[in-house]
């Protein structure tokens, strides 16, 4: 698993930047929240209870992230 970031520059100057692992763009907390439709708290709940695998990044590992394919799988285990 080959970790990535890449930086992209907003409209005010400053940059954000997004983590990538394997070519694939990780997905924050709200952005699985809004695909789920729930609170970003519910989301954080289910990484804390082992459900939904996420991955600490960022200064100090602060900041999670979530790979496209731990969210489908986490999708298809609430399924059953």
């Amino acid at each position: 698993m080959t970790k990535q970031y890449a930086h992209k520059q907003k409209s005010n100057g400053q940059f954000k930047s997004a983590a990538y692992v394997d070519d694939q763009r990780l997905m924050t907390v709200r952005e699985v929240a809004a695909l789920d439709n729930c609170s970003e708290k519910t989301v954080r709940r289910a990484i804390a209870a082992g459900l939904l695998e996420a991955i600490r990044v960022g200064p100090g590992g602060r900041l999670l992230r979530v790979h496209p394919m731990a969210h489908e799988r986490y999708r298809k285990l609430l399924r059953t």
